[in-house]
C-alpha cells in the first residue's frame, strides 16, 4: 500500500505533527473515491477508505506499543511513551477533521448533502438545547457523558476484537466533528454576507476561528479519551495474539490497560463538563 508506506510509527513519534498532513490526505482522498465511485453511499463510503487506509498505522502502533510494556518496568515512562504515540494520533485526527470542514466548504451544496448526509444527521440527532442553568444542564451532562462512554467503550471493544477496529469509530466521529465545522462555517458566512454584501477577510478569518474552536473546546479532550480506550484496547489484543497473558509481564500489560481506560475516563468527564457549561456560555 502506498499510503501505508509513507509513514511508520517509529517515524511518527519523531514527527507526530506529519500525521496532521497525513490525515488530510487521508481524507481527501477518500473524498474523491467515494464520490466518484459510491457516490449515492458516499458519506459512509468515505469513512471506510480512511479507515482503511489508517488501519496499518494504527495497529503497527498498537504492536510498538505492546513491546514497550513487555521490556519497560516503570508504569509513569510506560505511559509516557504511550503519550508520543496518543500525540501523533490527535495529530491525524485534526487533519481529518479539518479536511472534512474544508471540503464541506468549498464543494457544491449538492454535493455536501450527499457527502455528508449520515453525519448531518447524526448532528441533527445529538444537538442539545444548552439553556445554561446548572440544575437542567446536570442531566444534559450526564447524558452527554454515558453516550460518549458509550463510544469509548466500543472504541476498546473493536481495537481489542479487530486489532485496530477503533480506528472506525475515530474516523467517523472526525467526519462528524468536521461537517459540524464546516457547516457552521458556511452558515455564518452566508450571514455575514447576506448583511454586508461581501465578507471582508478580516470577518471570514473570525468566522472560521470561531468555528474551529466551538468544537475544539470539548471535541480535543472527548477524541484524546477514544484514542486512550483504542490504543488500550489494541495493545491487549496484541498481548492475547503474541500469547503474552502467559508471561509474567502480562500483569504490567493489564496493569498498563487499566491506566489508559482510567485516563480515557477523566477525559471523557472534562468533555462533557466543557461541552455543557462552558461551550454554550461562549457561543
Amino acid at each position: 500500500m502506498v499510503v501505508e508506506a509513507l509513514l511508520n510509527p517509529f517515524k511518527a513519534e519523531k514527527k507526530p505533527w506529519e500525521m496532521f498532513f497525513l490525515g488530510f490526505l487521508y481524507t481527501s482522498i477518500g473524498v474523491f473515491l467515494s464520490l466518484w465511485i459510491f457516490r449515492n453511499e458516499a458519506s459512509m463510503i468515505m469513512v471506510f477508505m480512511i479507515t482503511i487506509a489508517a488501519l496499518p498505522i494504527f495497529y503497527n502502533t498498537a504492536k510498538l506499543e505492546e513491546s514497550k510494556d513487555m521490556i519497560m518496568d516503570s508504569e509513569t515512562a510506560i505511559l509516557r511513551e504511550h503519550n508520543k504515540a496518543i500525540s501523533f494520533f490527535v495529530y491525524m485526527f485534526i487533519g481529518i477533521t479539518l479536511a472534512c470542514a474544508l471540503w464541506y466548504i468549498v464543494l457544491p451544496t449538492s454535493t455536501t448533502n450527499s457527502l455528508f448526509d449520515k453525519q448531518t444527521g447524526t448532528i441533527q440527532a445529538i444537538n442539545n438545547q444548552v439553556t445554561g442553568n446548572v440544575v437542567y444542564n446536570l442531566n444534559i451532562f450526564w447524558k452527554i457523558f454515558f453516550n460518549n462512554f458509550k463510544v469509548l467503550a466500543f472504541s476498546i471493544l473493536f481495537a481489542f476484537i479487530y486489532g485496530a477496529g477503533a480506528i472506525f469509530i475515530l474516523a467517523w466521529n472526525a467526519t462528524v466533528i468536521g461537517a459540524a465545522i464546516g457547516n457552521f462555517i458556511r452558515a455564518n458566512i452566508s450571514n455575514y454576507t447576506s448583511s454586508l454584501g461581501l465578507l471582508e477577510a478580516g470577518n471570514y478569518f473570525h468566522v472560521v476561528s470561531l468555528g474551529l474552536l466551538k468544537y475544539s473546546i470539548h471535541g480535543l479532550p472527548e477524541i484524546a479519551a477514544y484514542f486512550y480506550g483504542g490504543l488500550a484496547g489494541g495493545i491487549l489484543s496484541v498481548a492475547l495474539i503474541r500469547k503474552h497473558f502467559k508471561s509474567e509481564k502480562f500483569q504490567t500489560i493489564m496493569k498498563d490497560f487499566s491506566e489508559m481506560t482510567l485516563i480515557a475516563v477523566g477525559f471523557l468527564i472534562a468533555a462533557a463538563f466543557l461541552e455543557v457549561y462552558v461551550t454554550p456560555v461562549l457561543f
